[in-house]
């Protein structure tokens, strides 16, 4: 693996607050890797100590092999960032923006090509000041790309777009980690982060509760059967659940029945099984794998619980 960040113990604090509590992780070149967390988990913390921003208060990081706050000069004309809030002078037009950051870049790509990578060739002429959110931040982006960045570092790239946007700058970051861009993303939209990342880490409260690839990381939480029976079958009717690969059950008020279990193909086969030879319609019938937010929310509601303890 070609290791294009790294990190080891890394930690960052603010007086007396701990941000980045000393988390490990490492990113290859071609990956596509995001940083997902709750509210003050510590993703922007991490990013600005990544970009060069800030020194760790311990551990270290490279980029690109390089410290990137020390080595600065080596590292930042190969990266592109796109913070949170972009902070440009409101008179300027949309092009004006683009020509003056063209101006501070090394081997910038020309800028109407930048404007049409992010859609934003319609709004050339129109000041910064009378942009909508979703288009600050595709003007956001533009600028990021400016220096065709081999490291490409995005926080909340998506906030603020609408739905068709959202999808847009997607096939955007996916054409980009084609040809080669290493991205690494936070995000609060977990289907962003399932749709593009390769791999993942869940942060919370400055540490890494988790880590790996996304298919992974939802496989460890168990998929979900959900149906009705018919008001004069019950639950005892079916094959004992354990033999079915059922973990957990529990019925609704409205009569649904939810099953968790671990191997879905095996379950949904017992169920169906049965419903056939028994003449039975299951009605309502879901049957789905957990998803990438659900795995979340589990890994989130374990970590409140322990602190609680």
């Amino acid at each position: 693996m070609n290791t294009v960040i790294e990190t080891v113990g890394l930690k960052r604090s603010y007086r007396d607050f701990d941000a980045v509590r000393g988390i490990d992780f490492t990113v290859a070149r071609g990956e596509l890797f995001a940083l997902l967390g709750t509210n003050g988990a510590g993703k922007t913390s991490t990013l600005e100590l990544l970009e060069g921003q800030a020194v760790p208060t311990g551990g270290t990081v490279q980029v690109l092999g390089r410290d990137p706050f020390r080595d600065r000069a080596a590292v930042r004309h190969r990266i592109g960032v796109m913070l949170q809030e972009g902070g440009f002078p409101p008179e300027l037009t949309v092009m004006e923006t683009v020509r003056m950051w063209a101006g501070c870049t090394s081997g910038a790509r020309p800028p109407g090509e930048a404007l049409e990578l992010t859609s934003l060739s319609g709004r050339r002429d129109v000041r910064v000041k009378q942009l909508s959110g979703g288009e600050r931040r595709r003007l956001d982006l533009a600028l990021a790309l400016l220096g065709r960045p081999e490291v490409l570092f995005l926080d909340e790239p998506t906030t603020g777009l609408d739905a068709q946007s959202r999808r847009d700058t997607w096939d955007l970051i996916r054409e980009l980690k084609l040809q080669g861009t290493t991205v690494l993303l936070t995000t609060h939209y977990l289907e962003e982060a399932e749709q593009l990342a390769d791999r993942l880490a869940i942060m919370h409260e400055g540490l890494i509760a988790t880590t790996g690839r996304v298919a992974d990381v939802v496989a460890e939480r168990p998929s979900r059967i959900s149906f009705r029976l018919p008001p004069d079958r019950f639950l005892g009717e079916l094959p004992p659940l354990p033999a079915m690969g059922v973990v957990r059950h529990s019925t609704e008020e409205d009569g649904t029945i939810r099953l968790e279990t671990r191997d879905l193909q095996r379950t949904a086969t017992e169920l169906l099984g049965w419903a056939q030879h028994t003449g039975v319609t299951l009605q309502s019938l879901d049957a789905r794998s957990a998803s990438l937010e659900e795995a979340f929310m589990e890994i989130a509601k374990g970590l409140e619980k322990e602190e609680t303890r």
